[in-house]
């Protein structure tokens, strides 16, 4: 139940299935719109620990999706997609890993995302 209260309000997407994953990376791709996913368990404190910070990075960069996928819930894709330790951060573009951070770095993290967000703005000319 808390749970469910903490991502009630929230701009970060619990990925509870291989399935979820596929959906929102596709849906992500066909918008052009980058991934920052945080790939956590609950018994990692690191992992726990970085929930709050990653809730506040999805709150300050609209133009990103946002992904929390629990490995334990999600073995598949944590599996296919290489994630040894956590917590890890993958930043995806158009389906594709871009970068890759292992470990709780609130400061390395928010400068990977600003420079990753930024460079992935589409900048429309009229």
């Amino acid at each position: 139940m808390e749970d469910q209260e903490l991502h009630k309000n929230s701009r970060v997407v619990k990925v509870d299935s291989a399935e979820s994953w596929n959906f929102y990376v596709n849906q992500a791709k066909n918008q052009s719109c980058p991934i920052v996913a945080h790939f956590t368990a609950a018994w990692c404190i690191p992992s726990v620990f970085m929930n709050s910070f990653f809730e506040e990075l999805a709150s300050s960069y609209k133009d990103a999706l946002f992904l929390i996928v629990d490995v334990d819930e999600v073995k598949e894709v944590a599996s296919r997609l290489e994630v040894k330790a956590m917590p890890t951060f993958l930043f995806l573009k158009d389906g594709n890993a871009m970068d890759k951070i292992v470990g709780a770095n609130p400061d390395e993290i928010k400068k990977r995302v600003d420079g990753f967000v930024q460079s992935s703005r589409v900048v429309h000319i009229a």
